[in-house]
């Protein structure tokens, strides 16, 4: 964003001490990605005393996208704070952040991914979705973007998406429906678990 940024590296897995109880803010940006303030706001991390416990990067269009999720004392993530509040001032920035906490264990949730390719249509990614909503399935993460095939410039679509299926559910069962979806739609899909 500013070129003395440009000559400090970025210090994504900072850790900080701590005093007293763990407190969190997240922090979500869009911008033109030619400025891309995630230098600027790793630095500003670093510079409050917090650590980074998540942080999301996307280039969408024209723009970017950064989500992170600060942690650090009180007055460390108060800091950062007062900090965003001066970034914030720039008109092509836009700037949101709350506090929030940590992510609670979900044990009963299985991780699985979904990778669907097909040719590009109107409402391909909503009938996907509403297949796992419809079975209180939870979407972790969710990439998806439109693209023209080298080989023939066919338009396509591509899909990836972590999914937290409730430990009751048959797996085998809920793969067997959701590749008959796909079938259906003409998708190419594969549903397997996260070995990680």
């Amino acid at each position: 964003m500013r070129s003395r940024d440009h000559a400090r590296e970025p210090l994504l897995n900072t850790t900080a001490p701590r005093s007293g109880s763990e407190h969190y803010l997240l922090i979500q940006t869009l911008t033109p990605a030619a400025q891309s303030p995630l230098l600027a706001l790793t630095r500003r991390v670093a510079d409050s005393g917090c650590a980074l416990g998540d942080a999301r990067v996307n280039t969408l269009g024209a723009d970017v996208s950064v989500t992170l999720l600060a942690q650090g004392a009180w007055d460390a993530v108060a800091k950062l704070e007062t900090a965003l509040t001066r970034m914030a001032r720039d008109p092509d920035l836009h700037l949101v952040s709350y506090r929030s906490g940590p992510r609670q264990p979900q044990q009963h949730l299985l991780p699985y991914l979904i990778e669907v390719i097909a040719a590009d249509r109107q409402g391909v990614l909503a009938e996907v979705l509403d297949f796992f909503a419809e079975r209180q399935i939870s979407i972790e993460q969710l990439g998806s973007q439109r693209y023209q095939a080298m080989q023939t410039g066919a338009e396509m679509f591509s899909a990836q998406i972590t999914l937290g299926i409730p430990a009751e559910l048959h797996i085998a069962a809920l793969r067997d429906e959701f590749l008959e979806l796909c079938d259906g739609l003409n998708l190419d899909a594969v549903m397997e678990p996260v070995k990680y």
